[in-house]
């Protein structure tokens, strides 16, 4: 986390009652100022508190992480019940963290409102200047308050600038580690460690006409087919470069021997091409952007999946 801007508030002088109604109005004025060094000291206080709770929790998150990482580095078993409940805690931070992004948008709004108020007081200031039946005290109050009123928004705005500041790092960090967290799920169930995070996957946005080579070409010629690394590295690469890309799988079938072998082969294809659909879902690609079709080939030997780009 980036350290915190020092925010300190202002002392606002008292002033003498001159007895005049512009005097009166100069108190009025003075309170509401004074009020907001309040505000200050104690939005100050909570942003301090806010960060402390968002860094705790990233950091609890990072540690269950690299938990489930090394583990799957290392090798362990498909879906292991306890690499399961490291993931349910890790999202149970990047939840606390999203409360604490709340929590800042929140601490925003009242900052924000702070800020109008005090640009309003000096609106009101600059007015009374105009005002007759002043002393000549009365305006050496309105000029110290006018000075002071000028310290207070600096203040208030740089406390806004460090609140904003926050909710934008945060709000990229919870993105980014949610895309992560997919991916790690498919790596839990799959037993194996996918490789970096796929934070692109849940930006695609319109596809067009597929055509050209196959991203991936999946050979079903024997029992237990390890895919997974390949495709997910492919997908990764694919939506570094095109975001706004989505998938065709296609079911690629032989059509040698009998009607019936051809039928079986279609069936057993496009069964393929259901699981390799399933695997892109679990690492991260959205159902609305992937889409399904079947074919055959003569020149294929065996059941293929062909995964193209749109």
């Amino acid at each position: 986390m980036v350290p915190a801007t020092t925010i300190t508030p202002v002392n606002i002088d008292g002033g003498s009652d001159t007895g005049t109604a512009v005097n009166k109005t100069i108190q009025t004025i003075r309170s509401q100022v004074a009020g907001l060094q309040s505000k200050l000291s104690a939005n100050a206080a909570r942003l301090a508190d806010l960060r402390n709770q968002g860094a705790g929790a990233a950091s609890a998150y990072q540690e269950a992480k690299a938990r489930i990482t090394t583990r799957l580095q290392v090798g362990t078993t498909r879906g292991n019940p306890e690499l399961v409940a490291e993931w349910n805690t890790a999202q149970g931070q990047l939840d606390a963290l999203t409360t604490n992004i709340n929590a800042l948008n929140a601490l925003g709004t009242d900052v924000t409102n702070d800020s109008s108020t005090a640009h309003y007081a000096q609106d009101q200031i600059s007015a009374t200047y105009a005002v007759s039946g002043a002393v000549d005290e009365d305006h050496r109050q309105l000029r110290l308050l006018e000075d002071q009123t000028a310290q207070t928004i600096v203040m208030i705005d740089r406390l806004l600038k460090e609140v904003s500041d926050n909710v934008q790092r945060s709000t990229a960090y919870a993105a980014t580690e949610r895309a992560n967290l997919t991916t790690l799920a498919a790596s839990i169930k799959s037993g194996e460690l996918y490789g970096g995070g796929m934070g692109a996957v849940s930006t695609l946005g319109g596809v067009q006409a597929a055509g050209g080579s196959p991203l991936v070409v999946i050979k079903f010629d024997r029992p237990g087919v390890d895919y997974q690394q390949t495709l997910y590295a492919a997908l990764n690469q694919t939506l570094q470069n095109r975001p706004s890309a989505g998938f065709q799988v296609v079911a690629v079938s032989p059509t040698r021997g009998s009607a019936a072998s051809v039928q079986i082969a279609q069936s057993t294809a496009r069964r393929h091409a259901q699981d390799v659909m399933r695997s892109m879902t679990d690492m991260g690609v959205p159902a609305t952007r992937l889409a399904v079709a079947s074919t055959t080939d003569p020149g294929a030997t065996t059941s293929e999946v062909r995964v193209f780009v749109r």
